[in-house]
Protein backbone atom coordinates (compact mmCIF):
# COMPACT_ATOMS: atom_id res chain seq x y z
CA UNK A 1 0.00 0.00 0.00
CA UNK A 2 2.73 2.34 1.14
CA UNK A 3 4.26 2.11 -2.77
CA UNK A 4 0.94 2.67 -4.43
CA UNK A 5 0.37 5.67 -2.25
CA UNK A 6 3.79 6.94 -3.49
CA UNK A 7 2.85 6.42 -6.82
CA UNK A 8 -0.60 8.58 -6.46
CA UNK A 9 1.21 10.99 -4.75
CA UNK A 10 4.10 10.83 -7.54
CA UNK A 11 1.43 11.63 -10.17
CA UNK A 12 1.20 15.25 -9.11
CA UNK A 13 4.24 15.95 -9.73
CA UNK A 14 5.40 13.84 -12.94
CA UNK A 15 3.65 14.13 -16.53
CA UNK A 16 2.97 9.83 -16.31
CA UNK A 17 3.83 7.49 -13.09
CA UNK A 18 3.90 3.88 -13.82
CA UNK A 19 2.87 3.48 -17.63
CA UNK A 20 4.75 5.72 -20.02
CA UNK A 21 2.37 6.27 -23.07
CA UNK A 22 -0.91 7.22 -21.59
CA UNK A 23 -2.45 10.03 -23.35
CA UNK A 24 -2.29 13.21 -22.07
CA UNK A 25 -2.40 16.97 -23.53
CA UNK A 26 0.22 18.66 -25.27
CA UNK A 27 1.65 21.42 -23.04
CA UNK A 28 4.73 22.83 -25.44
CA UNK A 29 4.06 25.68 -27.74
CA UNK A 30 1.71 26.44 -30.22
CA UNK A 31 3.07 29.42 -31.81
CA UNK A 32 6.49 30.04 -33.15
CA UNK A 33 8.09 30.83 -36.94
CA UNK A 34 7.83 28.48 -40.13
CA UNK A 35 10.17 25.86 -41.12
CA UNK A 36 13.44 28.13 -42.54
CA UNK A 37 13.81 26.28 -45.85
CA UNK A 38 16.58 24.31 -47.24
CA UNK A 39 18.80 23.81 -43.92
CA UNK A 40 21.62 22.01 -43.51
CA UNK A 41 22.22 21.02 -39.53
CA UNK A 42 25.25 19.03 -37.77
CA UNK A 43 24.88 17.08 -34.34
CA UNK A 44 27.42 16.27 -31.96
CA UNK A 45 27.04 13.52 -29.84
CA UNK A 46 29.06 12.79 -27.06
CA UNK A 47 28.90 8.92 -27.27
CA UNK A 48 26.71 7.26 -29.00
CA UNK A 49 26.54 4.16 -27.23
CA UNK A 50 24.78 6.09 -24.31
CA UNK A 51 21.35 5.02 -24.75
CA UNK A 52 19.57 8.76 -23.93
CA UNK A 53 22.42 10.81 -26.31
CA UNK A 54 21.19 7.67 -29.60
CA UNK A 55 17.47 8.48 -28.63
CA UNK A 56 17.61 12.11 -28.80
CA UNK A 57 19.46 11.89 -31.94
CA UNK A 58 17.22 9.50 -32.78
CA UNK A 59 14.34 12.24 -32.27
CA UNK A 60 16.33 14.85 -34.44
CA UNK A 61 16.52 12.47 -37.71
CA UNK A 62 13.28 12.15 -37.35
CA UNK A 63 11.75 16.00 -36.92
CA UNK A 64 14.63 16.99 -39.42
CA UNK A 65 12.93 15.10 -42.02
CA UNK A 66 9.73 16.24 -41.31
CA UNK A 67 10.83 20.31 -41.77
CA UNK A 68 12.98 19.16 -44.68
CA UNK A 69 16.61 19.82 -43.50
CA UNK A 70 19.61 17.80 -43.64
CA UNK A 71 21.03 16.47 -40.87
CA UNK A 72 24.70 14.90 -40.40
CA UNK A 73 25.93 13.08 -36.88
CA UNK A 74 29.14 13.02 -35.49
CA UNK A 75 30.32 11.03 -32.95
CA UNK A 76 32.08 12.09 -30.28
CA UNK A 77 32.97 8.42 -28.63
CA UNK A 78 33.10 9.04 -25.53
CA UNK A 79 36.06 10.89 -24.60
CA UNK A 80 37.32 14.66 -24.46
CA UNK A 81 39.66 14.59 -27.40
CA UNK A 82 36.70 13.22 -29.84
CA UNK A 83 34.35 16.01 -28.80
CA UNK A 84 36.43 18.29 -29.59
CA UNK A 85 36.98 16.88 -32.63
CA UNK A 86 33.46 16.18 -33.76
CA UNK A 87 33.07 20.35 -32.89
CA UNK A 88 36.10 20.90 -35.28
CA UNK A 89 34.93 18.81 -37.85
CA UNK A 90 31.03 20.41 -37.33
CA UNK A 91 32.35 23.83 -38.08
CA UNK A 92 34.65 22.92 -41.11
CA UNK A 93 30.86 22.12 -42.91
CA UNK A 94 29.61 25.49 -42.27
CA UNK A 95 25.99 24.15 -41.48
CA UNK A 96 23.01 26.41 -40.84
CA UNK A 97 22.80 25.43 -37.11
CA UNK A 98 24.49 23.25 -34.45
CA UNK A 99 23.14 20.79 -32.07
CA UNK A 100 25.30 20.06 -28.83
CA UNK A 101 24.38 16.50 -27.64
CA UNK A 102 24.54 14.92 -23.91
CA UNK A 103 28.38 16.58 -22.88
CA UNK A 104 29.20 19.93 -20.42
CA UNK A 105 29.48 22.94 -22.45
CA UNK A 106 31.76 24.25 -20.12
CA UNK A 107 33.93 21.09 -21.12
CA UNK A 108 34.33 21.99 -24.65
CA UNK A 109 34.12 25.91 -23.86
CA UNK A 110 37.19 26.61 -25.90
CA UNK A 111 35.66 24.63 -28.44
CA UNK A 112 32.55 26.34 -28.70
CA UNK A 113 33.66 29.59 -28.38
CA UNK A 114 34.45 28.50 -32.46
CA UNK A 115 30.78 28.07 -33.31
CA UNK A 116 29.81 31.70 -31.34
CA UNK A 117 32.64 33.03 -33.24
CA UNK A 118 31.50 31.74 -36.75
CA UNK A 119 27.79 33.09 -35.94
CA UNK A 120 26.53 29.66 -36.33
CA UNK A 121 23.09 29.10 -34.36
CA UNK A 122 23.86 26.41 -31.27
CA UNK A 123 20.90 24.52 -29.13
CA UNK A 124 21.93 21.58 -26.80
CA UNK A 125 20.76 18.59 -24.65
CA UNK A 126 22.18 18.32 -21.70
CA UNK A 127 24.98 20.68 -21.97
CA UNK A 128 24.66 22.02 -18.29
CA UNK A 129 22.81 22.12 -15.35
CA UNK A 130 20.83 25.88 -16.70
CA UNK A 131 18.10 24.49 -18.17
CA UNK A 132 16.14 26.54 -21.18
CA UNK A 133 16.98 29.26 -22.69
CA UNK A 134 20.47 31.78 -22.83
CA UNK A 135 22.15 28.57 -21.01
CA UNK A 136 25.63 29.44 -21.16
CA UNK A 137 28.73 29.30 -23.76
CA UNK A 138 26.57 30.47 -26.37
CA UNK A 139 23.86 28.08 -26.32
CA UNK A 140 20.33 29.28 -27.67
CA UNK A 141 18.01 26.62 -25.44
CA UNK A 142 19.68 23.80 -23.48
CA UNK A 143 16.87 20.93 -23.51
CA UNK A 144 16.08 18.90 -20.61
CA UNK A 145 13.69 17.69 -18.54
CA UNK A 146 14.31 19.15 -14.44
CA UNK A 147 17.43 17.39 -13.39
CA UNK A 148 16.61 17.86 -9.85
CA UNK A 149 13.17 16.42 -10.26
CA UNK A 150 14.85 13.40 -11.65
CA UNK A 151 16.90 13.04 -8.93
CA UNK A 152 14.36 13.53 -6.20
CA UNK A 153 11.90 10.87 -7.74
CA UNK A 154 14.82 8.23 -8.09
CA UNK A 155 15.77 8.97 -4.17
CA UNK A 156 12.20 8.49 -3.04
CA UNK A 157 11.80 5.73 -4.83
CA UNK A 158 14.45 3.65 -3.20
CA UNK A 159 13.40 4.88 -0.17
CA UNK A 160 9.60 3.82 -0.35
CA UNK A 161 11.11 0.86 -2.03
CA UNK A 162 13.46 -0.29 0.95
CA UNK A 163 12.78 2.56 3.90
CA UNK A 164 14.63 4.19 6.27
CA UNK A 165 17.06 1.30 6.74
CA UNK A 166 18.49 1.34 3.15
CA UNK A 167 21.95 1.47 2.28
CA UNK A 168 23.00 3.24 -0.69
CA UNK A 169 25.86 3.47 -3.15
CA UNK A 170 25.60 6.18 -5.93
CA UNK A 171 27.04 6.29 -9.02
CA UNK A 172 27.99 9.36 -10.34
CA UNK A 173 30.74 11.34 -12.87
CA UNK A 174 32.51 14.46 -12.27
CA UNK A 175 33.74 15.22 -15.65
CA UNK A 176 29.36 16.70 -15.78
CA UNK A 177 28.97 19.71 -13.65
CA UNK A 178 24.90 18.72 -13.97
CA UNK A 179 26.20 15.12 -12.64
CA UNK A 180 27.63 16.14 -9.95
CA UNK A 181 24.69 18.66 -9.00
CA UNK A 182 22.00 15.13 -9.89
CA UNK A 183 24.28 12.90 -7.49
CA UNK A 184 24.81 15.74 -4.32
CA UNK A 185 20.51 15.59 -5.13
CA UNK A 186 20.30 12.04 -4.80
CA UNK A 187 22.01 12.05 -1.59
CA UNK A 188 20.62 14.85 -0.24
CA UNK A 189 17.20 13.48 -0.66
CA UNK A 190 18.67 9.89 0.80
CA UNK A 191 20.04 11.46 3.53
CA UNK A 192 17.08 13.99 4.61
CA UNK A 193 14.88 11.04 4.73
CA UNK A 194 16.72 8.80 7.27
CA UNK A 195 18.54 6.96 4.99
CA UNK A 196 22.10 5.93 4.43
CA UNK A 197 24.53 6.56 1.62
CA UNK A 198 27.05 3.78 1.93
CA UNK A 199 29.40 5.78 -1.02
CA UNK A 200 29.56 7.90 -3.52
CA UNK A 201 31.25 6.90 -6.32
CA UNK A 202 33.01 8.94 -9.24
CA UNK A 203 33.55 6.99 -12.54
CA UNK A 204 33.44 8.08 -15.67
CA UNK A 205 30.05 7.11 -18.01
CA UNK A 206 32.32 6.50 -21.05
CA UNK A 207 34.57 4.12 -18.96
CA UNK A 208 31.75 2.34 -17.78
CA UNK A 209 32.41 -1.35 -19.53
CA UNK A 210 35.85 -1.92 -18.26
CA UNK A 211 34.85 -0.11 -14.54
CA UNK A 212 31.24 -1.24 -13.38
CA UNK A 213 32.20 -4.64 -13.12
CA UNK A 214 35.02 -4.62 -10.80
CA UNK A 215 33.76 -2.02 -9.08
CA UNK A 216 30.59 -3.98 -8.09
CA UNK A 217 32.62 -6.64 -7.32
CA UNK A 218 34.10 -4.70 -4.76
CA UNK A 219 31.16 -2.85 -3.97
CA UNK A 220 29.60 -6.11 -2.65
CA UNK A 221 33.03 -7.27 -0.35
CA UNK A 222 33.06 -4.04 1.35
CA UNK A 223 29.26 -3.48 2.30
CA UNK A 224 27.54 -7.18 1.58
CA UNK A 225 24.07 -6.98 2.62
CA UNK A 226 24.03 -3.78 3.61
CA UNK A 227 24.11 -2.33 0.05
CA UNK A 228 20.33 -2.27 -0.40
CA UNK A 229 19.92 0.03 -3.48
CA UNK A 230 22.50 1.34 -6.16
CA UNK A 231 20.99 4.78 -7.89
CA UNK A 232 22.83 6.08 -10.78
CA UNK A 233 22.68 9.74 -12.95
CA UNK A 234 22.42 7.53 -15.99
CA UNK A 235 21.35 4.06 -17.00
CA UNK A 236 24.61 2.86 -18.68
CA UNK A 237 26.07 2.44 -15.18
CA UNK A 238 23.75 -0.34 -14.91
CA UNK A 239 24.72 -1.92 -18.59
CA UNK A 240 27.38 -3.48 -16.94
CA UNK A 241 26.23 -4.16 -13.07
CA UNK A 242 24.24 -7.38 -13.75
CA UNK A 243 26.99 -9.70 -14.68
CA UNK A 244 29.08 -9.11 -11.28
CA UNK A 245 25.81 -9.78 -9.23
CA UNK A 246 24.83 -12.76 -11.01
CA UNK A 247 28.57 -14.11 -10.46
CA UNK A 248 28.23 -13.65 -7.09
CA UNK A 249 25.10 -15.56 -6.65
CA UNK A 250 22.53 -12.80 -6.36
CA UNK A 251 19.20 -13.11 -8.16
CA UNK A 252 18.06 -9.95 -9.14
CA UNK A 253 15.24 -9.34 -6.42
CA UNK A 254 18.22 -10.36 -3.89
CA UNK A 255 20.58 -7.66 -4.79
CA UNK A 256 21.00 -4.20 -4.69
CA UNK A 257 17.87 -2.50 -6.57
CA UNK A 258 19.32 0.03 -8.98
CA UNK A 259 17.30 2.72 -10.26
CA UNK A 260 18.30 5.49 -12.61
CA UNK A 261 17.81 8.96 -12.79
CA UNK A 262 18.01 9.55 -16.30
CA UNK A 263 18.07 8.95 -19.09
CA UNK A 264 15.59 6.01 -19.80
CA UNK A 265 17.60 4.32 -22.34
CA UNK A 266 16.49 0.65 -24.72
CA UNK A 267 18.49 -1.41 -22.62
CA UNK A 268 17.09 -0.13 -19.14
CA UNK A 269 13.48 -0.37 -20.24
CA UNK A 270 14.26 -3.59 -21.22
CA UNK A 271 16.35 -4.96 -17.82
CA UNK A 272 13.33 -3.31 -16.02
CA UNK A 273 10.71 -5.59 -18.08
CA UNK A 274 12.55 -8.62 -17.66
CA UNK A 275 14.07 -8.58 -14.34
CA UNK A 276 17.31 -8.03 -15.20
CA UNK A 277 19.78 -5.60 -12.37
CA UNK A 278 17.14 -3.06 -12.73
CA UNK A 279 14.00 -2.49 -11.12
CA UNK A 280 13.05 1.44 -12.38
CA UNK A 281 14.54 4.61 -14.04
CA UNK A 282 13.15 8.16 -14.40
CA UNK A 283 12.53 8.68 -18.34
CA UNK A 284 13.12 11.67 -19.94
CA UNK A 285 10.85 11.62 -23.62
CA UNK A 286 13.89 11.44 -26.06
CA UNK A 287 12.42 11.46 -29.12
CA UNK A 288 10.29 14.35 -28.20
CA UNK A 289 13.08 16.43 -27.03
CA UNK A 290 14.89 15.35 -30.79
CA UNK A 291 12.10 17.51 -32.36
CA UNK A 292 12.25 20.01 -29.41
CA UNK A 293 15.87 20.72 -30.32
CA UNK A 294 14.87 21.03 -33.98
CA UNK A 295 12.30 23.77 -33.24
CA UNK A 296 14.57 25.79 -30.87
CA UNK A 297 17.24 25.65 -33.52
CA UNK A 298 14.28 26.80 -36.29
CA UNK A 299 13.99 29.70 -33.57
CA UNK A 300 17.31 30.23 -33.55
CA UNK A 301 18.28 30.70 -37.35
CA UNK A 302 15.13 33.09 -37.83
CA UNK A 303 16.14 35.31 -34.89
CA UNK A 304 12.75 34.45 -32.76
CA UNK A 305 12.58 33.83 -28.74
CA UNK A 306 13.14 30.57 -27.36
CA UNK A 307 10.42 28.60 -26.37
CA UNK A 308 11.35 27.94 -22.79
CA UNK A 309 9.33 24.36 -22.75
CA UNK A 310 10.55 22.15 -20.23
CA UNK A 311 9.58 18.64 -20.49
CA UNK A 312 8.03 16.33 -17.48
CA UNK A 313 9.75 13.13 -16.74
CA UNK A 314 8.39 9.55 -16.11
CA UNK A 315 8.99 7.02 -12.94
CA UNK A 316 8.87 3.67 -15.31
CA UNK A 317 8.36 0.67 -13.65
CA UNK A 318 7.94 -3.15 -14.49
CA UNK A 319 3.93 -2.89 -13.70
CA UNK A 320 3.85 0.43 -15.92
CA UNK A 321 6.25 -1.77 -19.22
CA UNK A 322 3.25 -4.60 -18.44
CA UNK A 323 0.70 -1.63 -19.56
CA UNK A 324 3.08 -0.28 -21.96
CA UNK A 325 3.11 -3.05 -24.13
CA UNK A 326 6.59 -4.27 -26.38
CA UNK A 327 7.79 -0.54 -26.75
CA UNK A 328 11.28 0.27 -24.77
CA UNK A 329 10.88 3.95 -24.76
CA UNK A 330 9.32 6.75 -23.08
CA UNK A 331 7.59 8.27 -26.22
CA UNK A 332 4.68 9.85 -24.55
CA UNK A 333 1.47 10.00 -26.36
CA UNK A 334 0.97 13.28 -26.81
CA UNK A 335 0.60 15.12 -30.04
CA UNK A 336 4.15 16.82 -30.20
CA UNK A 337 4.80 15.73 -33.86
CA UNK A 338 1.73 17.00 -34.81
CA UNK A 339 1.76 20.30 -32.63
CA UNK A 340 5.76 20.62 -34.41
CA UNK A 341 4.45 20.33 -37.51
CA UNK A 342 1.81 23.20 -37.35
CA UNK A 343 4.11 25.36 -36.05
CA UNK A 344 6.54 24.71 -38.85
CA UNK A 345 3.67 24.75 -41.76
CA UNK A 346 4.22 21.08 -42.64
Amino acid sequence: MKKRTFLAALAATTMLTAAPGLAADWDGPTTGPAAAEGKSIVVVAGDLKNGGILGVTEGVEEAAARIGWEVRVLDGAGSIQGRTGAIGQALALQPDGIIINGFDAVEQQAALEGVVSASIPMVAWHSGPKIGCDAPGGIFANVSTDAMTVSEVAAKWALEDGGEEIGVVIFTDSTYQIAIDKADRLKETVEAAGGTVLEYVDTPIADTSSRMGPLTTSLLQKYGDSWTHALAINDLYFDFMGPSLAAAGLAPEKGPQAGSAGDGSEAAFQRIRSGGYQAITVAEPLNLQGWQLVDELNRAIQGEACSGYVTAPALVTAEGLAKLGDGNAFDPDIPYREAYAEIWGK
